[in-house]
C-alpha cells in the first residue's frame, strides 16, 4: 500500500473514532513512543525483507535497535521515543523524541492520534503517538541512543503468522511478539505494533494491554 493522502486520511479517521484506554500515571513514570508512519525508501536493510534500488513510497513504519552503550534494554527494538518532560503532553515529547533521536523534525500537523496506553514491567506508562512523517528522506540516528533505523513495510504487520503468542513462566499472560523479515519484535513494542494494525489497517478496536513482555524485558 502506497503512502498517500487517502491511506492518511482512512488512518486519521480510524483513530479519530477509536475510544482509546488512557492509564493514570505518576509523571516521573510516563512516556511517549512516536509510531511514525514513512516511506518504505531503500527497504528495512534486514534479512528477509527486500531491498530497493529505487525509492520505494510503500508506506512503512519507523523502528529503531537501542544504542549498545544504554544502561536499559540496550540493543532492543524500540519505537522513537522516551520520557514526557514535565509540563509536555504525551504529543510534544513524541515529537521531541524524534528530533533527537533520528534527526526527524515534525511539527503538531503531523500527528494523527493515539493508540492506547500501555504499562511495562519495568514501571513505565507509555503513550503511542501516530505520527505522519511523509518520505522522511534526510533522517540520521543519534549514536548515544539509537545504534539503527528500520524502515519496516507496513504490509509486513500484516502477515498471517502475526501475531506470535507464547506462554511463559510466573504469568499468567501470553507473551506477544510480531514476526519481522527473519527476526520478531517482543512487547512491548511488539503489543504496539499490533493494536497499529488493528485499528489502523484493520479497523477493528483490539485491546493490548494485558498482553505480557519477554523475561529480558521485565527489568
Amino acid at each position: 500500500m502506497h503512502r498517500d493522502d487517502p491511506l492518511k486520511t482512512t488512518i486519521q479517521l480510524r483513530l479519530g473514532s477509536f475510544a482509546v484506554q488512557a492509564i493514570a500515571h505518576d509523571s516521573h513514570h510516563a512516556a511517549a513512543v512516536a509510531v511514525v508512519i514513512t516511506d518504505e525508501g531503500l527497504g528495512a536493510e534486514l534479512p528477509g525483507l527486500p531491498q530497493h534500488t529505487t525509492w520505494s513510497t510503500e508506506a512503512a513504519l519507523m523502528l529503531t535497535r537501542r544504542s549498545a552503550q544504554l544502561r536499559k534494554h540496550a540493543g532492543q527494538w524500540a519505537l522513537p521515543g522516551g520520557r514526557i518532560d514535565s509540563g509536555e503532553t504525551p504529543e510534544q515529547a513524541a515529537l521531541r523524541e524524534l528530533a533527537e533521536e533520528v534527526n526527524l523534525q515534525l511539527d503538531a500537523s503531523a500527528v494523527l492520534g493515539r493508540l492506547d496506553d500501555y504499562v511495562t514491567r519495568s514501571g513505565f506508562v507509555i503513550t503511542p503517538v501516530v505520527v505522519w512523517a511523509g518520505a522522511a528522506r534526510h533522517i540520521s540516528p543519534n549514536p548515544a541512543e539509537v545504534a539503527s533505523i528500520h524502515r519496516i513495510p507496513v504490509a509486513e504487520f500484516l502477515r498471517a503468522d502475526a501475531p506470535m503468542l507464547e506462554r511463559v513462566e510466573h504469568s499468567e499472560h501470553q507473551v506477544l511478539r510480531m514476526p519481522v523479515g527473519d527476526h520478531w519484535i517482543a512487547a512491548p513494542t511488539a503489543a504496539i505494533l499490533y493494536q497499529f494494525r488493528e485499528v489502523c489497517m484493520a479497523d477493528r478496536p483490539t485491546r493490548v494491554a494485558h498482553f505480557e513482555q519477554p523475561v529480558f524485558a521485565w527489568k
